[in-house]
């Protein structure tokens, strides 16, 4: 049994173990569980307000039915492009995504393509389709970052922070990693608890801000926004970001979003702002 410790927290110790049961030999895996939980709860809570924003049920399972696919094939190709290296071109590494390596943004960029395409065949009204997901995909994302917890990955430099964690799994992957400075023996930022909690803040204020909001697309807009921020901050933090030359990919992108939704939420707040749904 792996421990995740917090030193500085009591030495409080929490048993991990990244696989759940399993089946006829095969491993279950708590990651898959709980982003599967995650996908679930979104779904469900998307069906239970669908009428407010126009969407019909059968429209709902339809996208999801193409959202859930393109979403984990752009999360994977969003992770291979940018750590090529480390597949080799291996195809069968490539697909076996139970060895990790899915990316956010890349699973959202791959869901979001399949909904607008679905949207304009079947003259479904896109904006609205994105503002009933935003929140939505907020809470997915907050429940989902735990599953990085119980693989130990997903977390920061060193720190003294009485929140900081360590494990002999994440000892062995700072010492694997090379990165100067890193020490194996000193506690790091649990960055997938940040993000967890931002996004589960986000998702609060989207869903106080959807009583009132008045302009199509703003709760997108503002998911894209805070979650972007938040985003920008945290990636600094980590030791395990995907890189574009010096430049962090997860980073580039989030300020990107946060600078061009900021001015589409703007521009149409202008435009709209004094226009009712």
């Amino acid at each position: 049994m792996n421990y995740v410790r917090f030193p500085n927290l009591w030495d409080l110790k929490i048993p991990v173990n990244r696989v759940a049961f399993e089946i006829f030999g095969i491993e279950v895996l708590w990651y898959g569980i709980i982003i599967s939980i995650a996908f679930v709860t979104a779904v469900f809570l998307g069906m239970r307000n669908r009428e407010r924003f126009g969407i019909k049920e059968e429209q709902i399972l339809d996208i999801v039915l193409l959202g859930a696919p393109s979403g984990i094939i752009g999360a994977r190709l969003f992770y291979v492009i940018f750590s090529w290296d480390e597949f080799g071109g291996d195809i069968l590494k490539i697909i076996n995504i139970r060895t990790g390596g899915l990316a956010i943004y890349g699973g959202l960029i791959g869901a979001v393509l399949s909904s607008y395409i679905y949207c304009k065949i079947k003259k479904v009204d896109f904006l609205n389709l994105l503002d009933l997901g935003g929140p939505y995909f907020l809470l997915a994302q907050a429940i989902g970052r735990w599953g990085n917890f119980t693989n130990n990955e997903a977390f920061g430099t060193n720190t003294n922070l009485p929140w900081g964690m360590t494990s002999e799994i994440i000892k062995r992957r700072i010492e694997l990693s090379g990165i100067p400075g890193m020490d194996p023996d000193l506690p790091v930022h649990p960055t997938f608890l940040y993000e967890s909690l931002w996004s589960f803040a986000a998702f609060l204020f989207l869903m106080w801000y959807r009583k009132k909001y008045k302009v199509k697309g703003e709760l997108f807009f503002l998911y894209m926004i805070l979650y972007g921020a938040g985003r920008f901050w945290i990636e600094g933090l980590r030791i395990d970001s995907l890189y574009i030359g010096p430049f962090r990919v997860s980073q580039l992108l989030a300020i990107s979003f946060v600078v061009v939704f900021g001015v589409i939420f703007i521009i149409r707040r202008k435009k709209y702002g004094v226009v009712s749904r």
